[in-house]
């Protein structure tokens, strides 16, 4: 906010707090665009809609306009306000804020993910001895945990782990990615 601005809504408060009820107006319009557009840049990605903040702020302005010292600027007072009513907002949603991933998605980069088809899958567990091949379709293929595969396996957890990671570098070797 530039001085002349600050001058101006500095100007208004005055007034209104003279009684001008027409100044009050334009103060709180002027008041809420500059809220507006401080909480919009704060509430981002955080599941608060920023006019709930301008809203309480409004609010708060209005039952403390009286607080404000009439020699001073006006900016710093409208966004301390402003700031505790964000804090306020924040912990009202809780530590754990929700954002739906339909807010978000367009501003996430996208990333292709790999798919490998069955028969790719198959080419490649095609060059493992019989036992990696066993281990690396337990875990890699059927998602079961190395505590899984080891019991329907008959190993014991640490065997399992050697022949995954060996079975998965002998899969890298095999297709280029060591």
């Amino acid at each position: 906010m530039s001085d002349v601005d600050d001058r101006d809504i500095a100007r208004l408060l005055r007034a209104a707090l003279e009684g001008d009820e027409r100044a009050y107006g334009d103060f709180l319009h002027k008041a809420a665009a500059l809220i507006r557009a401080w909480a919009r840049r704060r509430t981002t990605f955080s599941g608060l809609d920023p006019e709930d903040v301008v809203q309480e702020t409004l609010l708060a302005i209005h039952v403390k306009r009286h607080t404000w010292r009439s020699d001073g600027p006006v900016a710093p007072w409208l966004y301390a306000i402003a700031r505790h009513k964000l804090v306020d907002a924040f912990r009202r949603q809780g530590r754990h804020p929700r954002i739906e991933i339909s807010e978000v998605e367009g501003r996430l980069a996208f990333e292709a993910a790999e798919t490998v088809r069955d028969w790719e899958i198959g080419r490649a567990l095609e060059t493992l001895t019989p036992g990696q091949r066993s281990v690396v379709t337990a875990i890699s293929v059927e998602g079961r945990t190395i505590a899984e595969a080891a019991r329907s396996l008959d190993m014991n957890e640490t065997a399992v782990r050697v022949a995954l990671h060996r079975g998965l570098a002998a899969i890298a070797r095999r297709f280029g990615r060591n």
